[in-house]
């Protein structure tokens, strides 16, 4: 059976998706769609793209299929638009021009498929002055404001991995674009560009944070408010053996029950007094460093008191909850997330593990009608 016949029990079972091989948010993005059930064929370059990890291992490729095509070679472009012709969303992550100049732009695309869904993802946006400057995840958080709000206020703000930019501002906003585009394509036949930039994600996920610094709400400083590490019982705490606790104890009831169990609830006139907050660190970080974070889950485990250990990304697949619900699974042999959100009726899955460079070939072409991904190899 094919991967086309083994995928297709989740809610986007008989989208078809191109994507223009790449690093980062694009991948995420199409691996989300794949997870959700479309069927991704992922149009892989000659030699890769560079990404230093044995493809084996890139899970971001799971559930999809691969072809590989020479977009630089006389025919590529007709291959790519032959796959164009037949599916619903393409994503690519080119810097603005560059698909343009390879012959597969949207313009191009969509006068072979007009109900196309043509999904681009940058992270400086298709247009501006910086639009064409490279960069990575890091570079584009900094200027919306969105990195800087993060950290200790007597350290540099630190590098979140690449989890805010590329994934969270870059990656689900395109996947909210093109399915969003999908329903008005779907309704009108009427395909269209979305324009996914990482500094406009990233600064959209502060809205609620802008709202309260227009309201005086919110210090325009790090380390100095109730959700960036300012306030006492909204923060990590170092244990007894050099590992952390993590305390979100906002809600007044919650936070009468962290202290009890703390064992400091001498401080409970503290919550609202600012004043009285390095009194209330001092405390909480002294209680803290006085037993092991194992010790303090287990006082912690069953209350409202909104605690949890910090754990490590080989721990958590462990975590009691986390295994209960099959958060993370096995395939493959490789432990990795497992697709989210889930479904009541159409059930997602990992049906196959990281397409390989160009293995699906044959099946692709079978499956798409495209027969010239066969000549010279495809």
């Amino acid at each position: 059976m094919s991967v086309a016949g083994e995928a297709g029990s989740g809610p986007l079972a008989g989208v078809r998706v191109v994507e223009l091989a790449g690093i980062g948010p694009g991948p995420f993005a199409a691996m989300l769609l794949a997870d959700l059930g479309a069927d991704v064929v992922r149009v892989d370059r000659p030699g890769g793209t560079g990404l230093a990890i044995d493809p084996e291992y890139d899970v971001t490729n799971r559930n999809k299929r691969s072809v590989i095509v020479d977009l630089k070679a006389p025919d590529g472009p007709s291959r790519v638009l032959d796959l164009a012709a037949r599916a619903d969303i393409l994503v690519e992550g080119y810097r603005p021009g560059v698909a343009e100049r390879l012959g597969v732009g949207p313009e191009t695309c969509h006068a072979r498929n007009p109900g196309l869904v043509y999904g681009r993802m940058t992270g400086w946006g298709q247009e501006g002055p910086l639009a064409r400057r490279a960069g990575h995840d890091i570079a584009y958080l900094a200027p919306t404001g969105t990195l800087g709000l993060i950290g200790s206020p007597d350290a540099p703000p630190p590098a979140p991995a690449n989890l805010l930019g590329d994934y969270a501002g870059g990656s689900l906003y395109l996947v909210v674009g093109v399915l969003a585009a999908l329903h008005h394509a779907r309704a009108t036949g009427a395909g269209q560009v979305v324009d996914a930039a990482i500094v406009d994600g990233a600064a959209h996920l502060a809205t609620m944070i802008h709202g309260m610094l227009a309201a005086g709400g919110w210090q325009d400083r790090r380390g100095a408010n109730l959700l960036d590490g300012g306030c006492p019982y909204y923060g990590t705490y170092e244990t007894a053996d050099g590992r952390y606790m993590a305390v979100g104890a906002l809600e007044p009831q919650f936070y009468e029950e962290f202290l009890d169990l703390l064992g400091i609830h001498d401080h409970s006139a503290a919550r609202k007094d600012i004043a009285r907050w390095n009194d209330l660190r001092e405390a909480v970080t002294a209680r803290f460093k006085s037993r092991t974070r194992d010790e303090w889950t287990a006082v912690f485990e069953g209350s409202d008191a909104c605690v949890a250990p910090v754990l490590s990304l080989r721990e958590a697949p462990h975590h009691p909850h986390l295994a209960a619900r099959g958060t993370f699974t096995d395939h493959g042999g490789i432990t990795q997330p497992a697709p989210a959100p889930r479904f009541s009726v159409t059930h997602t899955s990992i049906h196959s593990g990281p397409a390989q460079p160009g293995a699906d070939t044959a099946d692709v072409a079978r499956d798409w009608d495209v027969p010239r991904l066969l000549q010279d190899g495809g």
